[in-house]
């Protein structure tokens, strides 16, 4: 644009004069256009869990903050959103203070219940434009694949899984959710698949 320079190192754009010039986007996965940072806090009689669920995030980094001497709270790991697996168990992660667990937003993750103590944690939300734009990223979002087995107990979402009630009983003050799931939408059921009533 005529009258503006725009210079752009890394994720950072200078621009001087009245018109932005967005920055172009590149290869997918290779820079971060905008991020998104917060603190999460569990404590036994706050916020003891964190649901099963996926970040509106490409990727996410998450940070031990402390406190020294908390117990339970250890984030568990299923399979990326829309596959035929994606409520299957992967991995359960206990988190070390200072140390940092960097995961791919569309996975879905959750926290169990803290046993003792109060855990924060920094967590930081990154988003790619390009790669938002790439087939790879697009290929979940228009379909589900068809589960072939029941879910994982471990990845059950009391927010989204219309069959949560089936395998687990609702924590307290969640109850509401009953009956108001959408995973796994109709036509990607496993076999039997029966919904909660």
């Amino acid at each position: 644009t005529t009258g503006t320079t725009t210079t752009t190192t890394g994720t950072t754009t200078t621009t001087t004069g009245t018109t932005t010039t967005p920055p172009q986007k590149g290869h997918p996965g290779t820079s971060f256009d905008s991020h998104h940072a917060f603190i999460v806090r569990y404590r036994r009689d706050e916020d003891s869990h964190l649901d099963i669920h996926t970040d509106d995030s490409d990727v996410t980094f998450n940070v031990s903050l402390g406190r020294p001497g908390f117990a339970g709270s250890n984030l568990i790991f299923c399979g990326i959103i829309g596959t035929k697996d994606h409520r299957q168990h992967c991995v359960s992660y206990e988190h070390q203070l200072g140390k940092c667990v960097v995961h791919l937003g569309n996975r879905r993750h959750g926290t169990d219940d803290i046993s003792q103590g109060e855990r924060m944690n920094l967590i930081v939300w990154c988003h790619s434009l390009a790669w938002r734009d790439s087939t790879g990223a697009t290929h979940h979002n228009r379909h589900y694949e068809e589960e072939d087995q029941p879910p994982d107990p471990r990845c059950l979402s009391y927010t989204h899984d219309r069959d949560y009630g089936v395998f687990k009983q609702y924590p307290p003050g969640r109850q509401q959710h009953k009956g108001k799931g959408w995973c796994p939408p109709p036509g990607a059921e496993y076999p039997n698949f029966v919904p909660e009533t």
